[in-house]
């Protein structure tokens, strides 16, 4: 039985750092390679001396699969290329490609403005890192080398967010990444083929969770903004910069716009005006509608949503501002958080999930009080809120995915402990398969059933269709295929005896005819006897096609029976003949009517 092993350096029973090992057919692969948003200090980077103790990994990895820009999934790439050592393949879709730069390069300033930052990467760093990707097409077949094999699906999500089917020989794994599968304002549901992997690797970061409907979210999200600025309050929504903000944006800018609201709605500068770019560049990852509509009116020219400049943050009255990043663990949105938190009036919109030692987790679990670095505690007085605008699937969403590409097992990652042996239980109960969470730094192995390839040559697929074609298809329909096992040069196929035999002995196949007959005592004429025994062998060889000849010759591949007068009027016989390829078909047709005899 050959088997593969799994071992997540990040996301193994967490949400954060999503960082998983691949081993199967020989070949080890890196499924993304992303950093923790809760911690400042090493932990922050998956710890690739599991891999090789030191020095460059390039000979440990045939490649690194990235699903999405989203820094938990990439922000640890430039590192791991630059300062670790690893100068293989990097797979990623275009619009990944052409974003995670902009990330990480974000990310990067706000650690060095961070005091006693060290071991970061350098601007340049990410460019050279850039510079090793290979971008993918979505449904494309990349061959990595001659034995392995990938393709990308859509998976929602966020914008270029790819599900990944990774195959080596006859062994095949899924990995999700991140995936939502059910459509938003700006991007479609994800999908993938019943492509019946020997595993499917999924996120499970609302393992728990069965979203209400999305249309009571939007109101209740509008509500409680629209309440807030008008009794002269202020409204933080901390979001990341691509993804969930153009979604909120494009709900907030159709609300100003219908209600006639004159409140001031910014967006945090710099990323915004690149970010807009980057859906107009890529329009065909977004979903139906803004396709649609895109000639007219572009959903992402916002008429209300202006840029923030930090000057406004003490500006009096009310105001709606986005600020980047989306769990409060640094940069503008924690600035602005710092500044607002003390007032009652105010309020903070977290829409997402947020990853244990942020501020957002924080707030989100009843702080009233949070201490920084720097000694500094602010008073939470503001009114905090967590409206589940998460583009992640919920458990709804994970079912449906093992429903549609039909694994042999499942394996849980990015998801709280807890929350993941709730619905592995579930998975086992409903499919009856075989369901893993592994920890960090945890090996699971995985055995696969051993599957050999056998080449099907196409008279002997023709002859089988012509058996079937009167019947309709059905996939579950056992089929059965009469031929020879050839191995030859290391590859076994299924070959027709008749080809096989002109190609080894040069002649055609000689055929030998059996006959028998069965004697019948029966007055009734030979069109009525054989009309019976037409209407028994149909019943009983209902998978085979049977046919009756106007000389009366009832045929069932290359059985025939007839029908003849015997020595007397009132005898008759009933002949049978067949050749030596369908021995058993003639065997059992002439068990069946010898009972009638």
């Amino acid at each position: 039985m050959p088997d593969f092993k799994i071992t997540p350096l990040g996301a193994g029973q967490d949400v954060g750092r999503s960082c998983i090992l691949l081993s199967m057919g020989g070949k080890n692969i890196m499924l993304d390679c992303g950093m923790h948003m809760g911690f400042n200090d090493e932990r922050r980077f998956p710890d690739f001396s599991y891999i090789v103790p030191e020095g460059p990994i390039t000979s440990h990895i045939d490649c690194v699969i990235i699903s999405h820009f989203h820094l938990d999934h990439c922000g640890a790439l430039p590192y791991m290329t630059e300062m670790v050592g690893y100068t293989g393949p990097i797979y990623m879709t275009h619009p990944t490609k052409a974003i995670a730069p902009i990330l990480l390069e974000d990310m990067r300033k706000v650690a060095v403005e961070r005091k006693g930052e060290s071991n970061f990467f350098t601007t340049q760093m990410i460019k050279d890192c850039m510079k090793k990707v290979i971008a993918v097409t979505l449904h494309q077949s990349v061959m990595v080398d001659s034995e392995l094999e990938i393709k990308a699906y859509y998976a929602g999500h966020v914008l270029g967010a790819a599900m990944f089917w990774i195959r080596v020989g006859s062994q095949s794994v899924v990995y999700t990444g991140d995936y939502n599968m059910t459509p938003d304002r700006h991007l479609g549901a994800a999908w993938i083929d019943k492509c019946k992997p020997d595993l499917l690797i999924t996120e499970s970061t609302y393992a728990t969770t069965i979203r209400d409907s999305k249309r009571c979210r939007e109101r209740d999200f509008l509500k409680k903004v629209h309440e807030c600025v008008a009794k002269g309050g202020k409204v933080l929504i901390p979001v990341f910069a691509l993804g969930r903000a153009q979604e909120l944006c494009i709900l907030l800018e159709t609300y100003w716009e219908r209600m006639n609201l004159k409140y001031p709605v910014y967006f945090a500068v710099g990323l915004t005006e690149k970010a807009n770019n980057y859906y107009k560049m890529f329009i065909t990852w977004t979903n139906q509608k803004i396709r649609k509509t895109f000639v007219q009116r572009n959903m992402f020219d916002f008429k209300h949503i202006k840029p923030f400049d930090k000057g406004y943050i003490d500006n009096p009255g009310s105001m709606v501002v986005f600020a980047t990043p989306g769990m409060l663990h640094a940069g503008l949105s924690l600035q602005i958080f710092k500044k607002w938190a003390p007032n009652e009036n105010n309020m903070v919109i977290m829409p997402g999930y947020c990853v244990q030692g942020t501020v957002g987790h924080k707030i989100l679990n009843g702080a009233k009080k949070v201490e920084f670095e720097n000694r500094q505690v602010i008073d939470v007085k503001m009114a905090v809120e967590y409206m589940s605008f998460s583009a992640h699937a919920d458990a709804k969403g994970i079912m449906q995915l093992i429903q549609y590409c039909e694994p042999r097992n499942v394996m849980l990652v990015h998801g709280e402990a807890a929350k993941m042996e709730f619905l592995k239980e579930k998975i086992k109960e409903e499919f009856n398969i075989e369901c893993y969470t592994p920890a960090n730094g945890e090996t699971c192995v995985i055995n696969t059933p051993v599957k050999i390839p056998i080449d099907c040559s196409s008279s002997l697929l023709k002859e089988e269709a012509k058996k079937y074609n009167s019947l309709p298809p059905d996939p579950k329909r056992r089929r059965i295929l009469h031929g020879i096992l050839v191995i030859k040069d290391n590859k076994i196929s299924l070959r027709h005896i008749d080809e096989h035999f002109k190609e080894v002995t040069g002649m055609n196949r000689h055929v030998i005819k059996f006959t028998s007959s069965i004697k019948l005592d029966d007055a009734s004429t030979i069109p009525a006897i054989t009309e019976k025994l037409y209407a028994l062998i149909r019943e009983k060889l209902s998978e085979w096609t049977v046919t009756m000849g106007e000389d009366l010759t009832i045929n069932v591949e290359t059985v025939s029976v007839k029908v003849e007068l015997g020595p007397t009027d009132l005898q008759k016989n009933i002949l049978l003949s067949w050749t030596n390829q369908d021995e058993d078909l003639g065997s059992y047709i002439l068990n069946m009517l010898q009972s009638l005899g």
